[in-house]
C-alpha cells in the first residue's frame, strides 16, 4: 500500500477518534471507567477546542508571515487568551442559553467583514495590523463560539458538535463524489480548481438528507437538523474557499503538518471555523422566535 495513503489513513483515524472522544460522552466514560470521577465530558471538549484554537492561531500567524520585529505579532496570543477567557466563563456557567447580547452579533458580523476583506481587499492583510485583526477574528471568535454549541450537566453532554462534524464530513464527501462523477462547471477555478457547482448541489441535497436522519433519531438536539444540514452544505465549502484564499494570498501550500497526511489544523477545520458561528446564530434566532 502507498506510504502516503497509510499516513493519511492513520492521521485521519487519530483525528476522527479524538473528535469523537471529546464531543460525545464516550470520552469521559472511557476515562472514568479506568479511574472513576476523574473527568467530566465538558472538560474534554473544552480541552479539544482550546487546542484547536491555539494550534490554528499559531498556523495562521505563520501563514501570514508577520514581521518578526512588529509589536502586532506579540499581542496576538494575549488578545486571543482574553477573548477565549470571556467565552470560557460563559461556557462553564452555562451562560450561552439564556442571555444573548449585542456584542455577540457584533462579533459574528466581524467574521463577515474579515471574509470580505480577504477576498476583496487582500492587500490590507499585507500590513501587520491587518494580519493581527484577521488572525483574531478568524480563529478566536469561531472557536470561542464553538463553546456555545453543546449543552451539558454533570452527567450529560449533548451531541450538537459531534453531529456538526458528521455533517461537515458528509458534506465534503458528498460534494467530492458528486463532483467527481458529474462535475463540469467549476465553482472557483482560481482558488479551488476541484470544486464544481454539481458537486456543491449534490453536497447540499445529500447533507440535508443526513440532517433529516439526525433529526429523526435525535429530536432532543437544539434546532432542526435538516436546516443545520442545509447551512453546513452551503457554508462548509465557503470555509474551504476562505482558507484556500488565505494560503493563496500568502503563497502557502498547507497550514501545517500536525496531522500526518492531512496538513494542519486549519486545513482540517476550515469548514468548521465558518460553520460554527452560522449554526450558533441559527440556534439563537430559533430560540428567540
Amino acid at each position: 500500500m502507498d506510504k502516503n495513503l497509510l499516513q493519511r489513513l492513520f492521521g485521519g483515524a487519530i483525528y476522527g477518534l479524538l473528535v469523537i472522544l471529546c464531543t460525545t460522552p464516550l470520552g469521559a466514560k472511557l476515562i472514568n471507567g479506568l479511574s472513576p470521577g476523574l473527568v467530566q465530558q465538558q472538560h474534554l471538549y473544552y480541552g479539544l477546542i482550546t487546542f484547536f484554537l491555539f494550534a490554528g492561531a499559531w498556523e495562521c500567524v505563520k501563514i501570514m508571515q508577520f514581521d518578526p520585529k512588529s509589536w502586532e505579532k506579540w499581542v496576538v496570543f494575549p488578545i486571543i487568551v482574553f477573548v477565549f477567557y470571556r467565552f470560557s466563563n460563559r461556557f462553564f456557567n452555562q451562560g450561552f442559553y439564556y442571555n444573548y447580547s449585542l456584542s455577540e452579533f457584533l462579533a459574528l458580523s466581524l467574521i463577515v467583514i474579515a471574509v470580505v476583506t480577504l477576498f476583496r481587499f487582500s492587500k490590507e492583510l499585507y500590513y501587520d495590523n491587518g494580519k493581527l485583526i484577521f488572525t483574531i477574528i478568524y480563529t478566536a471568535i469561531p472557536f470561542s463560539f464553538a463553546l456555545a454549541l453543546p449543552q451539558f450537566t454533570s452527567t450529560d453532554f449533548s451531541l450538537e458538535v459531534f453531529f456538526l462534524f458528521v455533517l461537515i464530513w458528509s458534506s465534503d464527501s458528498f460534494a467530492f463524489f458528486t463532483g467527481k462523477f458529474f462535475g463540469k462547471h467549476k465553482m472557483a477555478p482560481k482558488i479551488s480548481p476541484k470544486k464544481t457547482w454539481e458537486g456543491f448541489a449534490g453536497g447540499v441535497i445529500l447533507t440535508m438528507v443526513a440532517g433529516f436522519f439526525i433529526e429523526l433519531y435525535h429530536p432532543d438536539l437544539r434546532g432542526n437538523w435538516m436546516i443545520v444540514g442545509l447551512l453546513v452544505a452551503v457554508f462548509a465549502p465557503l470555509g474551504d474557499l476562505v482558507e484556500s484564499q488565505l494560503k493563496r494570498t500568502f503563497g502557502v501550500k498547507d497550514s501545517g503538518k500536525i496531522i500526518p497526511g492531512h496538513g494542519g489544523i486549519l486545513d482540517r477545520l476550515d469548514s468548521f471555523i465558518i460553520c460554527v458561528p452560522v449554526v450558533y446564530l441559527y440556534f439563537v434566532l430559533e430560540n428567540l422566535i
